[in-house]
């Protein structure tokens, strides 16, 4: 049993009666094996201080960690290597061609990469979609953080059927490992890469196993409109057709749809995760996030890889999910700071199907991060929800805990080697873009 006390501390935690964001100025949180206990104003009863680990929250905000709801973490070794292109130029012409290269060794490190720049940026849960899965829930158990991964699965490659078994023994092997912090789901990469028979096998297997699936959906106008030309249909209809929405789904971008998509979309109880850095990257275009959120569409945010972003800081992604639409339909007052915030915390759980994720909140996982109220961008504070969305970055966070364990403190990583893993990355990353 692990028990820690953060006290003299600022909170930002829910006020149950209006079901908003409320500030305690001046507490703490006893946080018990992997769940918060309890929170308090003022000062922590001197009991609580005999049982934990004592840590100072002095000119901290605690406030729940955040949850990036896709990405492909071994990416991180591509960073820079092929921008300012439009997708599937991106795909075809430089990407693809270097994932056919990975090892194992280098979804390991590269993975380890991307966490370590997670968690010094405030991301405690994150989704993958990537290959060697395996190397990557060995990375998120060394480090601690919470994570949902999934096997990339091509349907159009002949090792499509051992993909599917990998797979299986993934989720056989891993679901539920770390002490509840690894969850194994389905990943098929899109439609246009996963037929309609490959999609039928995805099918099954998560009707078996009562497995999740996150796909990538219409991402692209040239994906939404090739569905229609060959299929009459969209790629969201496609999928309703098939009966993939049937189960719990994580749609990634949902860029080009239509009405009658996301009329679907809510009615299936979707999640969507809305990477808004990547798509303006790469000329996907711009989310109708407005509209969805309109019809009660879960949706969450995420910074997808970092070699189409290129880089992780749910921050950044956070105040683009907020200004976009302010900007794009002239009108300053849609996605207000406390519902960006949300996208980013408990809606981006919610999306990920983790239950008691995303909150300061007595009862829930212990997964919160402290933001440096003494950053210039933090000072002076009118609104703290307000200067978290518009003005913190990742580099102002200085404490990070996932199932009430510290990760990192004084902004000091407390379980990964940095130095080695970036320097581990680097010699693998010049190697697998044939640069050494």
């Amino acid at each position: 049993m692990h028990r820690l006390l953060i006290y003299n501390t600022t909170i930002l935690t829910e006020d149950e009666s209006t079901q908003t964001y409320k500030v305690i100025p001046k507490g703490y949180l006893f946080l018990e094996d992997n769940y918060i206990s309890q929170i308090g104003e003022g000062a922590a009863p001197s009991l609580l201080s005999e049982k934990a680990t004592n840590v100072n929250g002095e000119n901290l905000l605690i406030m729940p960690g955040l949850v990036n709801t896709h990405g492909h973490s071994a990416m991180s070794l591509l960073r820079s290597y092929a921008d300012d292109l439009p997708l599937m130029k991106w795909l075809q012409e430089k990407i693809w061609p270097v994932e056919a290269r990975l090892s194992e060794e280098e979804v390991y490190w590269g993975t380890l990469l991307s966490i370590v720049e997670m968690i010094r940026s405030g991301t405690t849960t994150f989704t993958d979609l990537y290959f060697f899965m395996e190397e990557a829930a060995k990375a998120v158990e060394e480090s601690g953080i919470r994570a949902v991964l999934s096997e990339g699965l091509l349907g159009i490659l002949e090792s499509s059927d051992k993909a599917l078994e990998y797979t299986k023994n993934l989720h056989e092997n891993w679901h539920g490992a770390a002490n509840g912090r690894i969850s194994i789901i389905l990943g098929p990469h899109a439609l246009f890469t996963c037929p309609p028979d490959f999609m039928e096998q995805v099918l099954g297997i998560s009707r078996e196993r009562n497995m999740p699936i996150q796909i990538h959906l219409s991402e692209t106008k040239e994906e939404f409109e090739n569905a229609k030309k060959s299929n009459g249909k969209s790629p969201t209809r496609i999928l309703a057709d098939l009966g993939i929405l049937d189960q719990s789904v994580i749609a990634a971008h949902c860029v080009h749809i239509n009405e009658e998509d996301m009329d679907i979309i809510a009615e299936k109880n979707v999640g969507v995760a809305h990477n808004p850095g990547s798509n303006l990257k790469l000329g996907s275009g711009i989310a109708p996030v407005v509209d969805m959120l309109k019809k009660g569409i879960k949706v969450g945010i995420g910074t997808d890889g970092a070699s189409s972003n290129n880089n992780l800081d749910m921050f950044e992604e956070m105040r683009l999910a907020a200004l976009i639409p302010k900007g794009f339909y002239q009108d300053p007052t849609l996605i207000p700071a406390p519902k960006a915030l949300e996208m980013a915390t408990f809606l981006g759980a919610k999306v990920l199907s983790l239950d008691k994720v995303g909150k300061i909140k007595e009862g829930y996982h212990a997964d919160l991060i402290g933001v440096n109220l003494d950053s210039p961008r933090m000072r002076p504070s009118h609104n703290l929800i307000s200067s978290v969305v518009y003005s913190a970055t990742g580099a102002d966070v200085e404490l990070v805990t996932v199932n009430g364990r510290l990760l990192m403190e004084k902004g000091k990583l407390l379980t990964l080697d940095e130095e080695r893993i970036t320097a581990r990355s680097e010699e693998l990353a010049k190697k697998l873009v044939g640069q050494a």
